[in-house]
């Protein structure tokens, strides 16, 4: 991992450092002095920043959890039956997650093994239960299938999209594989709604 330099260092610097480094050592293996390597600068620079690796972790997690409960507000996802609804927060949801991919992939890997770690946790259950709403109220209103048990349904949705992490590369990355953004969205609504929607 190539070192920041000092002169140019900012928190939000500091904080891409931090997230590369836990998702390769896991945020338990993760030491201060693995952050200040990493990062090119001495412990007490980063604890000018911060007041430690947890309160790193919760500004990543947060970034992550916060981009994705933003989708809920927008207007599409308010307006309109549960299934377009539900079909704009699936796509903003890939969307979101290739955009932020290394906070996302964070967020998807912590434990609950601190006190920022399980509050992580329920945010990111609260946000599973407003979309497993939706097609709920989808299924209520008779646009999905009814013979797809709900949270059934929402647990291999939130898997296909969740697996992303661990194989999209941006295109122009190193080891990319270089999908486009568009092309995995349009995969995932397909696959989706191909498999819930009703057949007339």
């Amino acid at each position: 991992m190539s070192t920041a330099k000092r002169d140019t260092y900012t928190p939000e610097t500091l904080l891409s450092v931090a997230v590369q480094v836990f998702i390769e050592r896991g945020y338990d293996g993760t030491s201060m002095e693995h952050l200040s390597r990493a990062a090119g600068i001495s412990k007490s620079s980063i604890y000018h920043h911060v007041t430690g690796k947890e309160e790193l972790l919760r500004r990543a997690v947060s970034r992550a959890l916060d981009e994705l409960f933003g989708i809920l507000d927008e207007e599409h996802a308010r307006v309109g039956s549960a299934a377009e609804r539900l079909e704009y927060v699936v796509r903003r949801m890939v969307e979101v997650l290739m955009a932020e991919l290394p906070y996302v992939t964070l967020l998807l890997r912590v434990r609950g093994n601190t006190d920022t770690e399980r509050w992580a946790l329920e945010r990111r259950r609260a946000f599973d239960h407003r979309v497993a709403d939706l097609l709920r109220a989808a299924a209520a209103e008779g646009d999905v299938r009814a013979d797809v048990e709900v949270r059934l349904a929402t647990r291999l949705v939130f898997g296909m999209i969740n697996s992303i992490v661990e194989w999209y590369r941006p295109e122009g990355a190193v080891g990319g594989g270089g999908a486009r953004e568009r092309e995995v969205v349009d995969a995932v609504a397909r696959l989706v709604f191909g498999g819930l929607r009703k057949v007339s």
